[in-house]
C-alpha cells in the first residue's frame, strides 16, 4: 500500500532511530535535558527568533501562542480554512476565550486590505477588539501553497500599524523555505511567534517548536505546563528533531519534485489536476468532473489501486501528499494505479 494521505505518515529512519537511542537526557521540566536545550537553541536560530520551546505537537504550540498573544474576548483573524480555525477543535475559544473570524482567501492567503476592513474599533465598548492575525505557511487547505515574502512583510506592517499581534502557523514552514529558496529565519523573524512541526515533512515521530522573544517564551513555558505539555526525559524524542534539522531539511526538495512529477503523470492520464497549484508536496485531485463521489473514489483507490489518498475541506477534492517514506518507485506506481482505479484512460 502506498500511503499518500499525509506527510504525518512518516516513520523515523534507521539513522534517526540510532540518534534517538544515543540521546543524552535529563529532566526537561527543570531545563536539564541537554538534547532538548540544543533543539530549542537551534530551533530559535532557524526560525529567526530569540528563544524556542519544545512541545509535543504543533496544535499545542499554536494554542499556547494564541494564549500568550491575546486576552479573553479579543478577536482573531485568519484565513477561513486555516488549520487554527478548521482543525483545532475550537481551541482559540476553549483555551483562550477568543472570538474568531475567517477571511476569504486565495491560495490560502488574504490581503492587508481585508484585515483593515475587518478591524474593529477598539474604542467601542460593544465589540471584541481585533487583536491577533494568524498566517499559515504553507497553507494546508489550499494544497500546500506558499505565502510570498513580500506579502508576509505587507501583512506584518499592517498588523504593526494597527497595534495587532501576528502569529505564524509554520507547521510546514520548512517546505515553504526550501521551495521558495528563502531562509526560514528570514520568514520567521517578522512574526511575534512561530510554530514549526517536526513530525510532518521533517520525519520525526512527534514534536514541535514554538519560537518568539525571550519574554514571550517565558510565558510559553508556563503555558506548556498549563496545557499539560511538560515532559521529563524528552531528549529521547528531541534527538529526532536535532537529527531532522541536520539531515531532513534540504531533502524536502525531493518531496516537492515527486509531487510535481505525480501531478504531471496524472494530468497526462486525463485526470483533473492543476500543475500551477503544486508548489510544495501536495497534489489535489478533483473527482467531481469524473462523476465519482469522493468517498467512493478513495475506496476505489485503496481497494483497486493500492494507494491511500485523503479528503480535503473541498467537497470533491482529494489529495496526495509526498513525504520521506515515498520513493520514486512509489510515485511511478501511483501514477499508473490512480488513473486505473478511477477508470480514466490516458489521452492520446
Amino acid at each position: 500500500m502506498i500511503d499518500l494521505r499525509s506527510d504525518t505518515a512518516t516513520r523515523p529512519t534507521q539513522a534517526m532511530r540510532e540518534a534517538i537511542a544515543r540521546a543524552v537526557v535529563g529532566d526537561e521540566q527543570k531545563r536539564e535535558d541537554p538534547t532538548v536545550n540544543e533543539l530549542e537553541r537551534r530551533g530559535a536560530e532557524l526560525l529567526g527568533q530569540e528563544a524556542a520551546v519544545y512541545l509535543p505537537t504543533a496544535t499545542m504550540a499554536n494554542q499556547i501562542a494564541l494564549r500568550i498573544l491575546a486576552e479573553p474576548g479579543d478577536e482573531l483573524l485568519a484565513e477561513e480554512n486555516s488549520h487554527v480555525l478548521l482543525s483545532e477543535l475550537g481551541g482559540p475559544a476553549v483555551h483562550s476565550g477568543l472570538v474568531t473570524r475567517g477571511l476569504r482567501g486565495v491560495a490560502g492567503r488574504f490581503a492587508p486590505e481585508q484585515v483593515r476592513a475587518a478591524y474593529r474599533d477598539r474604542t467601542s465598548m460593544h465589540v471584541s477588539p481585533t487583536r491577533l492575525v494568524v498566517v499559515e505557511n504553507t497553507n494546508n487547505s489550499s494544497g500546500g501553497r506558499i505565502w510570498p515574502l513580500r506579502e508576509i512583510e505587507a501583512m506584518v506592517a499592517t498588523c504593526r500599524e494597527l497595534d495587532m499581534r501576528i502569529h505564524l502557523d509554520g507547521a510546514r514552514l520548512m517546505n515553504a523555505a526550501v521551495a521558495s529558496a528563502t531562509p526560514a529565519a528570514e520568514i520567521g523573524r517578522h512574526f511575534d511567534t512561530v510554530t514549526l512541526c517536526l513530525s510532518k515533512g521533517l520525519g520525526c515521530p512527534l514534536g514541535a517548536l514554538l519560537a518568539g522573544s525571550e519574554e514571550l517564551m517565558l510565558k510559553a513555558r508556563r503555558g506548556k505546563h498549563l496545557f499539560g505539555g511538560a515532559m521529563r526525559q524528552a531528549g529521547i524524542v528531541a534527538a529526532a528533531g536535532v537529527y531532522a534539522l541536520d539531515h531532513h531539511v534540504e531533502r524536502l526538495a525531493e518531496d516537492h519534485a515527486r509531487a510535481r512529477r505525480l501531478t504531471e503523470s496524472l494530468a497526462a492520464a486525463g485526470l483533473p489536476v492543476d500543475l500551477e497549484q503544486v508548489e510544495t508536496n501536495f497534489v489535489q485531485l478533483d473527482v467531481g468532473p469524473l462523476g465519482i463521489p469522493r468517498n467512493e473514489a478513495l475506496d476505489r483507490l485503496r481497494d483497486e489501486g493500492g494507494v491511500l489518498l485523503s479528503t480535503t475541506v473541498h467537497p470533491t477534492i482529494v489529495r496526495a501528499v509526498t513525504h520521506l517514506d515515498v520513493s520514486d518507485a512509489d510515485v511511478d506506481a501511483a501514477s499508473e494505479a490512480i488513473p486505473r482505479a478511477l477508470g480514466v484512460l490516458a489521452r492520446v
